[in-house]
């Protein structure tokens, strides 16, 4: 063989190498993605667990905010039932809305701020809402690389052809970006 054919060898297996490398960055990237929304999921489930309990105590003290008490409960059924980010990125933003209103209802009921079982749900609670925004800001920066890499170029060759897509970051809906606080002591 003559030195141009192991020349034209080496660049195409540095190619291939180099092809490999990106979409192998592709595939981690992505997994990065779907395990930190698993880790999303485990504190949301957790949340979701907290809120039966967290009505059930508050019900027999707030019996006028039935209503409010529904659409709790209606909001973690929805977030509960809801299908991949998409689904549960809009479901949660209803969530915390319907949560912040019972929040803020529970500050108008003194007998309900002392008791101990609403005060130790609360906290766990408080915990899971932190755990989740840990979580969510893990999720966010994941997808960023790999929005990152889908975008940029020359990885966003191999990312065409086979056929990597864009992430969905975890945003908060407009008029969603206060957090409800509750102060039950």
């Amino acid at each position: 063989m003559e030195t141009g054919s192991w020349i034209v060898i080496g660049i195409i297996a540095a190619l291939i190498v180099w092809m490999v490398g990106i979409f192998n960055n592709l595939v981690s990237l992505r997994n990065q993605v779907k395990n930190a929304w698993r880790q999303i999921d485990v504190q949301l489930k957790r949340r979701h667990d907290l809120i039966p309990n967290l009505v059930e105590v508050v019900k027999d003290y707030m019996s006028y905010e039935k209503e409010t008490l529904e659409k709790v409960i209606q909001a973690r059924n929805g977030a509960v039932n809801a299908q991949g980010p998409e689904q549960a990125i809009a479901a949660e933003g209803i969530l915390t809305g319907a949560l912040g209103k019972l929040f803020a209802l529970m500050e108008n009921y003194p007998d309900l701020k002392a008791n101990e079982n609403v005060s130790r749900l609360m906290e766990e609670l408080s915990g899971t809402e932190n755990k989740i925004a840990f979580a969510r800001q893990f999720y966010n920066d994941s997808v960023m690389g790999m929005n990152n890499a889908v975008e940029s170029f020359p990885s966003n060759i191999i990312a065409n052809m086979f056929a990597f897509k864009h992430a969905t970051y975890f945003e908060v809906p407009e008029g969603e970006t206060a957090t409800p606080t509750a102060n039950l002591r």
